[in-house]
């Protein structure tokens, strides 16, 4: 979460921001993704300016390595609101952005973590389906930013590997507009982010029986952060205080 730091755009706040995540091998975004069932990385993400509503997306990458910069390019100079796969891989070589190999954003750590997930599944006789598939110690680390610029305009962005051993080509639920990413300049939050956060994952909990974790940002600065995941990651930045740190359930 970013506010107003050094008077740039909020969407060069969360593109660079994220950018970050996505090369930090830490996180479930860009290199040391989640593998999916076949041994890939295939990557989704999205950013989204809350003055205009406009947003550009990309799911089900295997050659970027920063998909996030592939979806601001779609933002900013295409018509279209998001691309997949080869159609999205070329509009980011049309566009400037180098492409890599898929290997190149695999690491040891979640070739191992695959090879033991299937090994085990395979030893009970078949594979996760259904909210096994979506359980806390499986899914996670799905990396997002949202920030507050000196116009009052809100960004926000998200960006993930997905699921360990998703089906190829499944596309997930965190870099889809008012799914995983939202922003709107003109968004009903209140002066209450923080009860909005909590209430949102009350009602994910209540009616789904779902887990996740959210993070609220309104146009007066005021921050909310939940969660019912076992942690989350997160931090803060404005002109004033900068605090980051861990959340976890108690």
């Amino acid at each position: 979460m970013l506010n107003g730091v050094r008077g740039g755009s909020a969407l060069d706040a969360v593109e660079e921001a994220v950018v970050i995540l996505e090369d930090d091998e830490t996180f479930d975004a860009g290199r040391g993704s989640f593998l999916n069932r076949d041994g890939k990385v295939q990557l989704d993400a999205l950013i989204m300016d809350g003055a205009t509503l406009r947003a550009g997306g990309v799911g089900c990458v295997e050659r970027l390595r920063n998909p996030v910069r592939t979806a601001r390019k779609i933002l900013s100079e295409s018509p279209h609101v998001y691309f997949v796969a080869e159609g999205a891989e070329r509009f980011a070589a049309e566009h400037g952005i180098a492409l890599c190999k898929n290997e190149d954003l695999v690491i040891p750590r979640e070739v191992e973590r695959l090879r033991a997930y299937q090994a085990e599944a395979t030893q009970h006789g078949s594979m996760p389906s259904g909210n096994d598939l979506f359980a806390p110690h499986i899914s996670h680390d799905t990396v997002g930013a949202v920030a507050l610029d000196r116009e009052g305009n809100i960004a926000a962005a998200t960006s993930t590997g997905g699921t360990l051993n998703k089906a190829p080509g499944r596309l997930g639920d965190s870099s889809l507009i008012g799914c995983g990413c939202y922003a709107n300049n003109e968004s009903a939050a209140g002066n209450l982010p923080e009860w909005s956060a909590q209430e949102a994952m009350n009602y994910l909990k209540q009616r789904l029986n779902g887990h996740g974790g959210i993070i609220v940002l309104n146009p007066e600065g005021h921050i909310g952060i939940a969660h019912n995941t076992p942690r989350m990651a997160w931090a803060y930045k404005t002109v004033r205080k900068e605090e980051a740190g861990v959340e976890r359930e108690s």
